[in-house]
């Protein structure tokens, strides 16, 4: 943890990781031969925690989970990378997340996530733990919990200034009024053209996306584009292509949670958005060339 940086707060899904390597991603209707069979720590909010938390953020995570074995294995590890759970609670009715994750030989996924409790992380509970949350924290936010909760964290937000930067994965709808407050958003290429309707083709369409998405209010804008690195575009005329580190890709799974947690400590450090999002590419980069989710993601002394 560095010192005087801001504390982070990932409200978000926590899931279980089960895993099949295979050569091709199946069709619909297909049935492929895998190889290789993984069951780990995983959910896009638990991912941006371990990857902040091991580039040294002050990481607090907060989310819903079942009371069942996977929730005791999941609180268990994220205890161990150093990050407070005194608000992850448990539900007696529902089974903890679980996410479906097929990996082909070139990296490329295909994943269908099973919500379980992450469903029940309701803006009723998260009011209590935001009214504990300091103002100068950074709060990191996804789309796997409902999307009523990420609202009510957006408003509460934005009446004391924090700063939030959402991942809106998966994909759905956000009308301009949804996103106006944030102070950044990180789609991907697919998320980027769904919120904004522009079918991204090249580096040009990527950039009608972002300057569409700052005219929802946002201050800025990281679309992620894989292996390509990313484009930042920000309210203040600033467009950037930010090209990634070239790597052999052997597992993309978490590439995209890594770069939001790596993200969210450099700006609690004080860097610039631009020297930021530079950062966390090469950390990205260096997780695709790793199995798993948050076993990939890298410490601060690979970087």
């Amino acid at each position: 943890m560095t010192a005087n940086s801001n504390p982070i707060y990932v409200i978000g899904s926590i899931n279980t990781d089960m895993v099949a390597m295979t050569e091709v991603l199946p069709s619909p209707g297909e049935t492929v031969m895998g190889g290789e069979f993984m069951m780990t720590a995983g959910g896009k909010g638990a991912n941006q925690a371990v990857a902040a938390a091991r580039m040294g953020g002050d990481v607090t995570m907060i989310g819903r989970l079942g009371n069942d074995v996977f929730a005791d294995q999941s609180i268990k590890r994220l205890i161990s990378e150093n990050i407070n759970c005194e608000f992850i609670t448990k539900d007696t009715e529902k089974a903890s997340g679980v996410a479906l994750i097929s990996v082909d030989k070139n990296g490329e996924n295909h994943i269908v996530v099973a919500p379980g409790a992450n469903a029940t992380l309701s803006k009723e509970r998260l009011k209590a733990v935001l009214k504990q949350m300091p103002n100068n924290a950074i709060v990191m936010m996804q789309l796997e919990i409902p999307l009523e909760s990420v609202a009510s964290v957006i408003e509460f937000c934005k009446k004391s200034n924090t700063k939030i930067i959402l991942d809106p994965a998966p994909a759905k709808n956000l009308t301009p009024e949804f996103t106006q407050s944030l102070y950044m958003i990180t789609p991907n290429e697919t998320e980027a053209s769904a919120l904004t309707g522009i079918k991204i083709k090249d580096l040009s369409d990527v950039k009608k996306a972002a300057t569409k998405l700052l005219g929802f209010g946002t201050q800025y804008v990281l679309i992620t584009m894989g292996a390509d690195g990313v484009y930042l575009a920000s309210q203040n005329d600033e467009f950037e292509y930010i090209p990634s580190p070239k790597v052999t890709t052997v597992d993309s799974t978490a590439a995209g949670d890594c770069f939001n947690g790596t993200m969210a400590v450099a700006l609690s450090q004080g860097l610039s958005v631009s020297e930021a999002a530079k950062k966390a590419c090469l950390a990205a980069s260096i997780s695709v060339t790793r199995k798993g989710a948050q076993d990939s993601m890298p410490f601060t002394n690979e970087l």
